[in-house]
């Protein structure tokens, strides 16, 4: 999908001059917001921004102000997986 916004041509120069990518900085905000309403989950966020793992997503969101939760299976996950790391080092 393209969205296109307008924007008063006395704010554009000052907003252009505020970001080095003001779509993507656009982008972020609404993936952001999205998120925050619980539209989109964070996997889609990463696919949404076309970044390279949820670790990217999780730090663009972070930016914004926001840590998105764990599921207690995800929380469960990481403690089985320190266990593991921390009894496979000699």
């Amino acid at each position: 999908m393209t969205l296109t916004v307008d924007i008063p041509d006395d704010l554009a120069a000052d907003l252009g001059a505020g970001f080095q990518n003001l779509g993507h900085a656009a982008l972020e905000a609404l993936a952001a917001e999205a998120f925050s309403k619980e539209v989109l989950s964070l996997e889609q966020i990463r696919r949404m921004l076309a970044l390279g793992s949820l670790w990217e997503a999780q730090a663009m969101l972070s930016r914004h102000g926001m840590w998105p939760d764990q599921s207690a299976e995800e929380i469960l996950a990481d403690a089985r997986r320190s266990f593991d790391f921390r009894h496979a080092i000699p």
